[in-house]
């Protein structure tokens, strides 16, 4: 077990990711946390990630320097290492030059963080302030031409420190650097599975509930539908899935969902048709953070009127994954910044009358699938594509009509049927459609037309923390485009979007 304390990096994420993949478990945990917190998970090292500040900001994000004196192994990166120096009596600075992009890392110590690593590789910096000093008991272990201290260590204490970024993929023996720290200093072991994770979460799930009952809202999605089998290995029948048609899902989604739901999860499963209450609050509402607030709040207020209807019923489950809550609010209060709100984190009151169960909360997509995979879910439901909670409310830019969901969803239907027989839909992360509130003219049958743009979205990544644009074959951009205005009425312009994330979101809204 390792814990990641959340200095505001863009990489926290994949630092988690990296240990993992290491099949060591992990936990992202904010600099407010309190030491007697930390002893409580008994973790067997803790990693300090990088973040934007300066040691010297005046709101710069800190840690209770106690973590130094646990006898824990500690690895801090860029800012996480700059904290540890200053917080011990070492000096840090303004660089006279900052260093960003590659650079060539020459070891000074060929052991402990560098072992099976040469003394000179590539490194990937990204800093502003620079160590001149170092505490008593501290030693270069690595160099750069330009940062002098780019690695030091105290073997005596075990606390190590990295001025640039062993997590990315532009450091190509990153990964060894951190195994070392995980096998070398911490004495981890590699027993973390989706087997474990499910034994532990179906053992936890029972403790909390008991013998009170579970109501869980059930989108058809991975991650409700995870959710829903591993909460139903925990308790069988005291679990109740509520599947709401707010009126904002894909052409036929209900009858098709319904069928794959009651056939392959064997669940307890309530259909509920409230399409009204979701569509006349969103009249007139373009702003995307009040849609996703709406939606949230109708949301939970259904599931509170459905909860009153199950004796007993004390917890709403959901499908909360790692990425909602970091874009969301940041790592539980960390300093990255917001993004956007999610739907499952986004739209809670504050005075819910329900418990809240969100067995996912710790896992990135990848690993749900796996998991689900190791609950002998079918592939059919391992591998749908993510749809946002909000539904096409943020998929449609502007206000949301009747008309222009139909649209919307002919086009949907038109672009998933492309991306499937042309064996797509595995490959990408996600596959969409997005009604433009602008038109263009164009010409059918030799007559102007005044029609909707239609923006094509499709995209590959790992976690949905980054994402790039698919280079899908001009022919079956050229089919999808041809289908779409022959077949839709409404629509006369279809364009592609080729832009990555960041600096671009995977949803347009």
């Amino acid at each position: 077990m390792i814990v990641v304390i959340d200095f505001g990096s863009q990489y926290n994420q994949l630092i988690a990711r990296r240990v993992r993949e290491c099949r060591v478990y992990c936990q992202i945990e904010p600099p407010s946390v309190g030491i007697e917190t930390i002893k409580s998970l008994k973790p067997d090292g803790i990693i300090l990630s990088g973040g934007p500040s300066s040691i010297y900001d005046k709101n710069s994000p800190k840690i209770d320097t106690a973590i130094f004196n646990m006898g824990i192994p500690v690895l801090g990166i860029c800012y996480g290492m700059q904290f540890m120096i200053d917080a011990l009596g070492g000096t840090v600075k303004k660089a006279a030059k900052r260093e960003y992009g590659f650079a060539e890392l020459n070891v000074k110590a060929p052991e402990s963080l560098f072992e099976k690593i040469d003394k000179t590789t590539t490194c990937w910096m990204s800093h502003g302030d620079s160590i001149s000093k170092l505490p008593q008991g501290f030693s270069i272990t690595a160099a750069t031409d330009n940062t002098r201290v780019a690695a030091a260590m105290n073997i005596k204490k075990n606390l190590f420190g990295l001025q640039f970024h062993p997590e990315v993929e532009h450091t190509p023996k990153g990964k060894q650097v951190l195994r070392n720290f995980l096998f070398n200093v911490c004495g981890c072991k590699r027993n973390w599975t989706m087997k474990a994770f499910a034994r532990e979460s179906i053992q936890q799930i029972q403790e909390t509930v008991g013998d009170k009952k579970v109501i869980l809202g059930l989108s058809g999605g991975v991650d409700s539908s995870v959710t829903a089998v591993l909460i139903h290995q925990a308790i069988g029948n005291h679990l109740t899935c509520i599947f709401v048609d707010n009126g904002l899902l894909r052409l036929n989604e209900a009858a098709k969902l319904k069928v794959i739901l009651k056939q392959h999860l064997k669940i307890n499963i309530r259909f509920v048709n409230t399409s009204k209450l979701f569509l006349n609050p969103l009249k007139g509402v373009t702003d995307p953070e009040k849609k996703r607030k709406i939606v949230g709040k109708i949301f939970m207020d259904v599931f509170e009127a459905e909860a009153k209807k199950i004796k007993g019923a004390d917890f709403l489950a959901q499908g909360t994954l790692y990425p909602d809550i970091i874009e969301s609010q940041s790592a539980f209060g960390g300093p990255t910044s917001i993004i956007k709100s999610h739907h499952n984190v986004g739209g809670l009151p504050k005075k819910m009358k329900l418990k809240l169960i969100e067995p996912l909360k710790y896992l990135f997509k990848d690993e749900v699938r796996k998991l689900g995979a190791t609950l002998g879910m079918p592939e059919e439901l391992i591998w749908r594509q993510p749809f946002p909670g909000p539904g096409l409310s943020i998929r449609i830019i502007g206000e949301i009509t009747k008309q222009r969901l139909t649209v919307l969803r002919k086009v949907d239907d038109i672009l998933i049927q492309e991306i499937k027989a042309n064996g797509y839909y595995k490959k990408l992360w996600q596959s969409f459609a997005v009604l433009l509130p602008i038109k263009s003219v164009g010409v059918m049958g030799d007559k102007r037309t005044y029609e909707n743009i239609i923006a094509i979205r499709a995209v590959t990544s790992k976690d949905a923390m980054t994402a790039d644009w698919a280079r899908l074959p001009h022919k079956l951009l050229a089919k999808i485009s041809n289908r779409i205005i022959n077949e839709v009425n409404g629509v006369n312009r279809v364009a592609y979007d080729i832009s990555s994330k960041p600096p671009s979101t995977i949803e347009w809204e």
